[in-house]
Parts: structure tokens; C-alpha cells; sequence
């Protein structure tokens, strides 16, 4: 396929952008979307110019570090998928395909594509963690009852790598969805009860204090995400943090 890319362009920071246009040839229906980028970084970096920064780890949709808007969509035109799990026969031969970093006030242009994501950091740091007994006396988890609904419910939450698809395709840029799937994984399980109290209401003043919006209710966070991570966890979230507010110490 033979392909023009409209690339946003940003030296840092404080650096105005732009969109630039390049032209890709060659490009086999077979490549992963990320091939196809260092397709053309080669193609730069072999005519003198600087490469285009993006973001990129595991490329096997674990890490969540290939955070790409393409064409309007968080990830691409493809459903439950990161960015280095979308392949080019998405697309068409002759296609422009525009390419452009998350676009929301938490998460601030570093370079390019690249944007910094380490307010979902300090959101995990707020409250995203159990007491955990490491002298050497901890006991089998497996000794622990849990229903297999629960434990279920807890596994699809935990499996949210967060990648900012729900913020970057949020029109409030909100982190509802990815706080509420940390929120659940641990509010589904006995072993998240002991901070439970703490850990809502930490995590939630931090989104709050990151600048990240509302939630809107139109769903398109869970539609975009990777993971398809539910918004039952949102529901979970806000109604851990009700019960947290009424709790008297």
C-alpha cells in the first residue's frame, strides 16, 4: 500500500505543533501499525530528518505504552485492540491516515506522540494497593473464600493497562473509567477491604487534582477501551465513594 501520513509535530513542551505530511510505499497489509511508523522513521532518519517520537514497549497490548489518536480514534478503527495490535489491512491503498497524540490538559505534550501519562501514576500512588503481610506468615490466597462472580468481576477490572483511551476519547477528558476499574479490582476482594474507605476517596480527589473532567455518560470511554473495560466499574467507583462519605471514624 502507498499511504500519506498527517503526523502531529512537536519539538516539547512549550513548542507550538503542527500537522506534517509524509508519504509511506510499500507498506504490506501484514504490518502492525507500529511497523508501518518505523517504516518511516527509517525512511527519515535515512534522508537526515528527525524521526517521529511515539511511545511503544511490549507491542503485544500489555503495556498500554502505544497510545495513538488515528483517524479520530483512540487505538484505530479496530475494537478491543491497542495501537500495536492494529494491522494496516484497516486500512486502505492511497489512504491518508491521521496520526495524533492523546489529546487531553493531564496529559501534556513531551514530544510528537508522545505525551506524559504519570498523573495516572500518582493516582495509583493515592490508593492503589493492600496491606499486604510480607513476614513470611502470609496466608493462601486460595484459603480465602471468594465467589467466582466476584472474583471474575475483579479480573475484568484488573485487566485495565492504563493506556488513556478512555480519557483520549472522553470530550471531558475523563479517567472515570480507568479509576473505577482500580477502584473495583480491589472493592470485589476481602484483601481490598482494609483501605477501602481511604482508597476511594484518595484516588478520586487526585483525578480531581490532575485536571481530569467528568464523567459524560455517552460511553465511548468503553467502547475505545482496549481492555473493554465496563462502566459498571464508574457505578462501583461512585458507590464505594457514597458509602466512603457516610463511614464515621
Amino acid at each position: 500500500m502507498n499511504l500519506t501520513l498527517k503526523i502531529w509535530r512537536q519539538k516539547g513542551p512549550q513548542e507550538k505543533g503542527k500537522m506534517v505530511d509524509y508519504k509511506v510505499s510499500d507498506i504490506s497489509e501484514h504490518m502492525s501499525f507500529l511497523e508501518m511508523m518505523d517504516v518511516l522513521n527509517e525512511q527519515l532518519v535515512n534522508s537526515g530528518e528527525e524521526p517521529v517520537a511515539f511511545d511503544h514497549d511490549c507491542r503485544e497490548g500489555i503495556c498500554g505504552m502505544c497510545s495513538l489518536h488515528i483517524n479520530g480514534e483512540a487505538h484505530g478503527p479496530d475494537r478491543g485492540i491497542t495501537t500495536c495490535q492494529l494491522h494496516m489491512r484497516m486500512f486502505k491503498d492511497g489512504e491518508t491516515i491521521t496520526i495524533e497524540p492523546w489529546r487531553a490538559k493531564a496529559f501534556p505534550v513531551i514530544k510528537d506522540l508522545v505525551v506524559d501519562r504519570t498523573a495516572f501514576e500518582r493516582i495509583q500512588q493515592a490508593g492503589g494497593y493492600i496491606s499486604v503481610n510480607t513476614s513470611g506468615n502470609t496466608q493462601d490466597a486460595n484459603a480465602i473464600p471468594i465467589s467466582k462472580h466476584a472474583a471474575d468481576e475483579a479480573m475484568d477490572a484488573a485487566a485495565c493497562i492504563g493506556c488513556g483511551a478512555c480519557v483520549a476519547s472522553c470530550k471531558n477528558s475523563s479517567a472515570m473509567l480507568f479509576v473505577g476499574a482500580k477502584v473495583s479490582q480491589f472493592a470485589l476482594l476481602p484483601q481490598g477491604q482494609v483501605e477501602a474507605v481511604d482508597r476511594v476517596k484518595n484516588m478520586v480527589a487526585q483525578m480531581d487534582l490532575e485536571g481530569f473532567g467528568n464523567c459524560t455518560n455517552t460511553g465511548a470511554c468503553e467502547v475505545e477501551c482496549p481492555k473493554e473495560i465496563s462502566l459498571e466499574n464508574i457505578a462501583r467507583m461512585n458507590r464505594e465513594l457514597v458509602k466512603a462519605s457516610l463511614i464515621k471514624f
